[in-house]
């Protein structure tokens, strides 16, 4: 049995669950290799239509489990090795990939978001074809100001030029209702409504003939391909490495490991008075 996440199926709908609440669902590699075996085995199967990818708990995605990866920077940076783009992209691709397939896999995926979804949160939810987010919800990428840029590269995809630019050279959060209003995400809802909003989409899709959701599902993911979708993903996973040890971003992870990620991420943060930095009301 997976032991990050759950499925279910229902009437066409595959779920998919994260279940990793006490921590916030952050990513690591296990949830990596079960997300990725849970969308290959729902686009395997004939009877599902539609998957819908869900959270439990009080943030969808809380971005990587960062405890660990800052450690295992720190662990290569203690053992004077260099970095290089190929080792780099070989860590890198295989989550890149992980989230990409809900883009590619061939059936309609809906991601209901409650809570906090950043940082590599969003690579992996702005690769589903629609979210649904509750209003008490939060997205932004916090690493552009330092330690990292977006790998799957969906910002301008989703938003344009300039509104991607707008919020990733500030790294700001974004309100779910703002998300939708932009374009960001499809719809935000009160949170109590969230999962049978999400839920009623899928279930209204799903009525759809399965040939008829793939082909149409390529055809509106063709315009994306042809502005280079695969080129941009590429540029976001070099650079998320160059980002992660550029000067700053190597101060970033020595200052992590004196004071423990949390304290760095909030004096990070703490300048633009957002996220976890945010005043209380």
């Amino acid at each position: 049995m997976p032991e990050t996440l759950r499925t279910a199926t229902d009437a066409g709908v595959r779920s998919v669950t994260l279940t990793r609440a006490d921590e916030y669902n952050t990513i690591t590699p296990l949830l990596r290799d079960e997300l990725c075996t849970a969308i290959d085995e729902a686009a395997a199967d004939d009877a599902v239509h539609v998957i819908l990818l869900e959270a439990e708990g009080p943030a969808f995605c809380a971005g990587y489990g960062l405890d660990w990866s800052v450690a295992a920077m720190g662990a290569s940076a203690a053992a004077g090795r260099a970095w290089d783009i190929p080792t780099d992209m070989r860590a890198m691709e295989p989550f890149v990939d992980a989230y990409l397939k809900l883009w590619y896999t061939p059936k309609p995926t809906i991601a209901a978001v409650q809570g906090w979804c950043i940082g590599g949160g969003t690579d992996m939810v702005l690769c589903a074809d629609m979210i649904i987010a509750g209003e008490g919800a939060s997205f932004g990428y916090p690493p552009s100001r330092v330690w990292g840029t977006p790998t799957t590269a969906m910002w301008v995809y989703r938003l344009g030029f300039e509104r991607a630019k707008r919020y990733l050279l500030t790294g700001d959060e974004i309100r779910a209702p703002e998300a939708a209003r932009i374009g960001l995400i499809l719809e935000a809802v009160p949170d109590a409504e969230l999962h049978d909003r999400a839920v009623g989409l899928a279930s209204r899709m799903a009525r759809l003939p399965l040939n008829q959701l793939v082909m149409l599902k390529r055809l509106c993911n063709q315009p994306a391909e042809a502005m280079g979708l695969q080129a941009s993903r590429t540029l976001g996973t070099i650079f998320d490495g160059m980002a992660r040890n550029s000067q700053e971003g190597r101060d970033f992870v020595a200052r992590a490991l004196d004071v423990g990620f949390r304290q760095a991420v909030r004096e990070r943060d703490d300048p633009f008075a957002d996220y976890g930095s945010r005043p209380r009301q």
